[in-house]
């Protein structure tokens, strides 16, 4: 799973930025392909692992693949039957905060259907909607892969 090696304050405060479009991360910077968020929510470390080895069996390991998100937020959370109060829970996992228009996951090295297929499948795996995007300069008739 991803998560960082250490962080600044264990039990951080939920935060207020949710509100918004994305401002970094909404172009395509490393591949040909990649899936946009259309939507704005927490995206666990489990989630981007089971997107990244969806994109990872349907292409073969074939191409590259770059994911554009970290789950670097620790979330709390109280056992269950734990009535209010006394205090904040324990760090029960990671996420990453994703608005819309962030890029999530790139892909490069595979033809355009395969692409598709691939991202198609690993956006079923996340919590959110998304759009598959193509690099503006990609040339259709001549694919390299």
């Amino acid at each position: 799973m991803l998560q960082p090696k250490r962080v600044k304050y264990r039990r951080p405060q939920d935060g207020r930025g949710r509100k918004g479009d994305a401002h970094r991360g909404t172009t395509l910077a490393f591949g040909s392909f990649g899936i946009k968020a259309l939507e704005r929510k927490w995206i666990t470390a489990q989630q981007i692992e089971a997107a990244r080895i969806a994109v990872t069996r349907y292409m073969q390991r074939q191409g590259q693949i770059w994911i554009r998100i970290f789950p670097d937020k620790p979330i709390t959370r109280k056992p269950a039957d734990v009535r209010m109060g006394k205090g904040k829970g324990d760090p029960a996992g990671w996420v990453a905060p994703v608005t819309p228009g962030r890029i999530i996951i790139e892909a490069e090295g595979v033809p355009f259907d395969i692409a598709k297929e691939a991202l198609r499948l690993a956006a079923q795996k996340l919590p959110i909607t998304t759009k598959f995007v193509v690099r503006r300069d990609y040339d259709y008739q001549n694919q390299n892969a």
